[in-house]
């Protein structure tokens, strides 16, 4: 199975600021590449931290309204500090959480997730700046074909790695894959299911399986072959 990975994904032409870019130069490089953030990098081209467009905005929201009609909002000792840098040093997260060129699309999603974060700066073996990952690059494997998502699972999911050939059959749709027909081992349902799921650019797996033999249980079955319903 192959999986599409960060640097398939990642912008290469990062445009990029040091700790002592002025507030003003921030701004407009953000609106000269229309871009939502940048990362801020070292001498030796190390991410330090990321400068976005919240953290230009806090200036904005910190100044008193001219008629004095809206309230004064009060920010915290970290915020007021953002509000009052001038440069990106004052301005910046930090520590900057980074990915690598080499992580598959779903560890760089899950690492957002769990940081609270919308992009990341990709770093070589050498910790230096060659990409930038945001979550609009991800979603980009959705955009996959749906022919190219079935003819995936048919080949390399079903027959070469789980040796299943002509019993199942896979229909794609937007996306949403749905599996039909039997498999030997009723232990291999879940199996199917899962490696499906994990395909670039599948939303949805539904599979309606039979089974020839019930290998989960130790009482032998009767009858014909059971169906295995999962929906997921």
């Amino acid at each position: 199975m192959w999986h599409r990975m960060v640097s398939d994904l990642m912008t290469t032409s990062v445009v990029r600021v040091r700790r002592d870019t002025g507030f003003k130069e921030i701004a407009k490089l953000l609106a000269e590449y229309d871009i939502t953030a940048v990362p801020v990098v070292d001498d030796d081209e190390h991410p330090v931290g990321v400068v976005s467009e919240a953290d230009l905005l806090r200036k904005e929201a910190a100044r008193l309204d001219p008629a004095g009609l809206l309230t004064v909002l009060r920010p915290g000792p970290a915020a007021r500090s953002k509000a009052e840098a001038a440069t990106a040093e004052g301005l910046m997260n930090s520590p900057v959480v980074t990915a690598r060129p080499q992580w598959t699309a779903v560890e760089a999603a899950q690492v957002m997730e769990r940081h609270h974060v919308k992009r990341l700066p990709v770093v070589d073996e050498a910790d230096r700046l060659v990409g930038l990952i945001s979550r609009a690059d991800l979603l980009r494997v959705f955009l996959r074909g749906d022919s190219a998502i079935r003819e995936e699972i048919s080949g390399d999911v079903l027959v070469r790695t789980l040796g299943i050939t002509g019993a199942v059959t896979v229909r794609v749709v937007d996306g949403r894959v749905s599996l039909k027909g039997t498999v030997e081992r009723r232990s291999l349902v879940p199996v199917v299911v899962r490696l499906c799921q994990g395909v670039d650019g599948v939303v949805d797996v539904t599979a309606e399986l039979h089974h020839r033999i019930d290998d989960t249980s130790t009482a032998p079955e009767t009858g014909a072959s059971r169906r295995a319903e999962l929906a997921t």
